[in-house]
């Protein structure tokens, strides 16, 4: 199947999948293939034409956020060279709409781990405790459900490679289940309840909160803040914040929660409604760069 690209409709496929919001996704020549909620497909691109197979054109335009107005989304954000240096670049990156429950998984096992490292993880996770599926002569297995989770021994997960978040994973799964944690409902409120509620999960600090809020619940106003956005805003937006505050960070390698809170509240101020887009552009525009 096809999907015809407008220049009104810019997306890049591969800025989009390599750009670190992801990690269960296999680059083989042109093709790229994963699994999203129950359906494995597969996906490429030339010029302004998506060829898939696996899944149908509406599938696509929802995952990979083709109804995102793009251009005029670079008109709200674009509100200095740096960030417009990164959007010349990288123009076509989508964020993607990812299934939730998935990506918090995801981000809870991400904390302190290299993209290599998060998606052997999540690859051992799936293998181990996902239902298997198939796509032309390709083996793929979904993501485990909350269930499964909730059910597997710590030692079980531990040899998936999770060491200490283990048991976030398992206190996390068994509260999703027991509390009948509704994603649908958190994608309707706001970002400042939603957030609040992730917060109370186990393994879930304000990092993982405004990723999953960014990349599967519909808060495209999240900014979250890792070691590459720090060094952004310590690099481009010191005018923003006090003296006293950039030397402090400058000097340390670790974040303080009201630290992260003023960096992220900095984002979401300065960037507007669609603050996680600038965020995704500067954090890949600055990794690649490093």
């Amino acid at each position: 199947m096809y999907i015809e690209l407008s220049s009104s409709r810019p997306f890049t496929l591969d800025f989009t999948l390599c750009c670190g919001q992801t990690f269960r996704w296999d680059k083989q020549g042109d093709w790229w293939r994963g699994v999203v909620g129950e359906e494995a497909f597969e996906i490429r691109q030339y010029g302004k034409t998506l060829e898939f197979e696996g899944v149908n054109a509406s599938f696509i335009e929802s995952y990979f956020r083709l109804d995102d107005d793009l251009p005029n989304i670079f008109l709200h954000i674009d509100k200095d060279k740096n960030i417009r240096a990164a959007i010349n670049e990288f123009k076509g990156l989508r964020i993607l709409r990812q299934e939730p429950w998935e990506c918090l998984i995801s981000y809870i096992c991400a904390t302190y781990k290299n993209i290599s490292a998060i998606s052997q993880m999540l690859a051992n996770l799936s293998r181990k405790f996902g239902e298997e599926t198939h796509l032309d002569s390709h083996s793929f297995y979904t993501f485990p459900k909350p269930e499964k989770l909730a059910k597997a021994g710590l030692q079980e997960l531990q040899e998936c490679g999770l060491g200490y978040r283990a048991k976030y994973v398992s206190e996390t799964a068994r509260l999703v289940c027991k509390k009948a944690f509704d994603f649908e409902r958190l994608k309707k409120t706001t970002y400042e309840k939603a957030r609040e509620e992730l917060l109370d999960l186990p393994g879930v600090g304000p990092k993982v909160a405004d990723c999953v809020l960014l990349f599967s619940l519909e808060k495209l106003e999240s900014f979250p803040v890792d070691v590459w956005i720090r060094r952004v805003i310590l690099k481009y937006y010191t005018k923003h914040f006090s003296n006293e505050f950039i030397k402090r960070n400058s000097a340390r390698e670790s974040l303080s929660r009201t630290d992260y809170e003023k960096l992220s509240y900095f984002g979401r101020q300065y960037f507007g409604s669609h603050a996680g887009y600038a965020q995704e552009y500067l954090y890949h525009h600055e990794r690649t760069h490093r």
